[in-house]
């Protein structure tokens, strides 16, 4: 039997969760770039995939468009939505502002236990860093920054930082791959000094942990996208 892909997964027939599971699965598969940005999606292929009728494709799709992760183009074409960087501007001040809101405020309003759930998250984060598993550390990245949030008490703004995030996991992806295989221990670095401000209670502090860590990432990921590897030689043959 040939090894299951992304493309192969078993089928899923958990009665009345049909349309949940399909949901939840090609999510995964659009935010972790399995399916590529502009990848084209075929309602009979994704029928087969998942063992089921196309009633519950269908729903899926429809979710995954209202959270913008696929698009439906004018001769029905469905595909996962481009990444568009001429976006990453704006979506930078927003992760910026909330951010620098979810410190802040966690810094006033932390508990023990809020800070202690904060530090384990970290360790996950950390754990998955020594075993160079990007998809485990962008999910635990994930994790931190929402006990990060959790612990600043607004539900609101903890619901706008999960899709903030959950939209930049595409993103994150490419911000790993730029390290090249091998993602430094270094980048811990700013995950401890939010810690440390917020168990503190600085305030202030918290909130430029939090703004230089987005302004790094972000950094990064631009850099990696301006990179090249063809201007530093020359194509003359040697003389």
């Amino acid at each position: 039997m040939p090894p299951k892909t992304a493309k192969q997964t078993e089928p899923v027939r958990r009665r009345g969760r049909g349309a949940q599971s399909v949901y939840e699965a090609l999510r995964e598969d659009i935010l972790s770039l399995e399916l590529r940005p502009s990848e084209l999606l075929d309602e009979a292929s994704l029928s087969e995939r998942f063992g089921m009728s196309r009633s519950p494709i269908r729903e899926a799709l429809i979710r995954l468009s209202m959270e913008g992760l696929i698009v439906t183009l004018p001769n029905k074409s469905t595909l996962v939505a481009p990444l568009n960087i001429e976006e990453y501007p704006a979506y930078l001040d927003a992760l910026n502002l909330i951010e620098r809101v979810v410190a802040r405020l966690a810094a006033r309003l932390r508990t023990e236990t809020d800070v202690q759930l904060i530090k384990e998250r970290q360790a996950d984060f950390l754990a998955a860093l020594e075993k160079n598993d990007v998809a485990g550390m962008i999910e635990t990245n994930r994790n931190f920054h929402m006990a990060v949030s959790d612990a600043a008490k607004n539900r609101y703004f903890s619901f706008l930082h999960a899709r903030l995030l959950d939209d930049g996991r595409r993103m994150l992806h490419l911000y790993f791959r730029s390290f090249g295989g091998k993602v430094p221990h270094s980048v811990r670095r700013d995950h401890d000094l939010i810690i440390k401000a917020i168990e503190a209670g600085d305030e202030d502090l918290a909130e430029k942990c939090a703004h230089d860590h987005v302004i790094q990432v972000g950094d990064r990921f631009i850099g990696y996208l301006s990179s090249n590897n063809v201007l530093d030689f020359s194509l003359t043959p040697p003389k």
